[in-house]
């Protein structure tokens, strides 16, 4: 008897072991101290942070656009016409033009100086941003009529927490970003920085901060979402530095952030937020373009009428495209198929529609004077984090 608990002991220890070596080698294919590893896996993974709350959780976590497909328009957009719509930032206009024909099909009047057409989070409606003229035109989408203005001080951009909760308005000159309501557009939190020109940012995959570059003073700021605060702020490493448009990469991992005075992207960490690194790209390195396929960036190169393309896979440079008769690319999106590159020719009073595939110019059409932060609408996605359209 006393021999037979002796085995069955030994046998529920080795049972034991062959366990504990089996969880080790799962943790851990190439079988080093298996055991010992395997353990603090379960609190490691406890600390991973959850996505801001009330936001849509992404569809792949390893690509934050894979909402952004072909022609997959959420059912709120599905109806609306295609249509470009082009602020004039001198004309004090918005030149709407018809992608299939490549004419401007209406010219609405919006207030002084309008800076971007931005889609509200959720898709519903196009916020013009009439920076001094302090008010945000409405303009529906399914009709192309414009509504009454909405007073808001220094719009010069504007973007949409990942929940829905808040719109940021980009007070440049104010020297805020001004949390309000998505809706009523009412004043709910005003952050005053201590950089110059707060005007582009994008949000991290899980939503809890974003990234905002400050044109004048040459400096980036990382925002808390949830508790509207700055949490860092550092000097780009460059003399007269002048950033502008931030896009995240695919898989969450990296900000890139256009300069037009260092005619290149930086590269950042935002998890760190350690100081970033340059990749040149042209001169006037200006607006940033995710590939619907989530492959490829573009970056318009303003100072030079250029387009750089970013291959995310290879993590580099791979391609540039030229206007054939120069210009000045600045800001603008892709389709809904994903087929045509839609930017405005700042100081040219032109929209140029560039093929995604050869980089060849299929038009240039004229709109009124300083044309700028064009949205091409509808896109695919299920809502809008703001700009010229940032989807998820």
């Amino acid at each position: 008897m006393a021999h037979l608990k002796k085995r069955s002991r030994t046998l529920l220890a080795a049972a034991l072991l062959v366990a504990l070596a089996g969880c080790g080698t799962a943790n851990h294919p190439e079988g080093a101290a298996p055991v010992k590893k395997a353990a603090p896996a379960v609190p490691e993974r406890a600390t991973v942070p959850a996505g801001l709350p009330g936001m849509p959780p992404l569809l792949d976590p390893h690509d934050v656009y894979a909402a952004d497909r072909p022609n997959r328009l959420s059912p709120v957009v599905r109806n609306f016409p295609s249509r470009v719509y082009v602020p004039n930032t001198n004309s004090n206009t918005v030149s709407v033009i018809d992608p299939t024909t490549y004419r401007v099909v209406e010219t609405i009047p919006v207030g002084l100086q309008p800076q971007h057409v931005v889609p509200s989070w959720d898709m519903k409606t196009l916020w013009v941003n009439n920076d001094r003229g302090h008010t945000l035109t409405p303009i529906d989408p399914a009709t192309g009529v414009a509504g009454k203005p909405v007073e808001v001080h220094d719009p010069y951009n504007l973007y949409f927490t990942p929940n829905g909760k808040y719109a940021v308005v980009m007070a440049s000159l104010d020297r805020e970003l001004v949390f309000r309501d998505p809706h009523t557009m009412e004043r709910k939190k005003s952050v005053p920085v201590s950089c110059y020109g707060v005007n582009h940012a994008d949000f991290s995959a899980d939503g809890r901060y974003f990234i905002v570059s400050c044109e004048f003073s040459g400096e980036l700021l990382k925002v808390d979402t949830e508790k509207m605060e700055v949490i860092g702020q550092q000097k780009l490493p460059f003399e007269g530095a002048m950033p502008q448009d931030v896009k995240i990469s695919p898989d969450g991992k990296t900000f890139y952030v256009a300069d037009m005075m260092a005619h290149g992207m930086w590269v950042l960490d935002g998890e760190k937020f350690t100081t970033p690194t340059l990749l040149p790209t042209g001169k006037g390195c200006h607006g940033l373009y995710i590939s619907r396929d989530s492959r490829e960036m573009y970056v318009s190169n303003r100072g030079e009428g250029s387009v750089s393309v970013f291959d995310f896979p290879q993590n580099k440079l791979t391609k540039k495209w030229w206007l054939p008769d120069g210009g000045s690319p600045d800001m603008g999106g892709v389709s809904a198929d994903g087929k045509v590159l839609w930017l405005s020719g700042r100081y040219d009073s032109e929209v140029y529609a560039i093929d995604t595939t050869t980089g060849k110019q299929l038009a240039r059409i004229p709109v009124g004077s300083g044309p700028h932060g064009l949205a091409v609408y509808p896109q695919p996605g299920r809502y809008s984090l703001g700009h010229t359209g940032i989807f998820r």
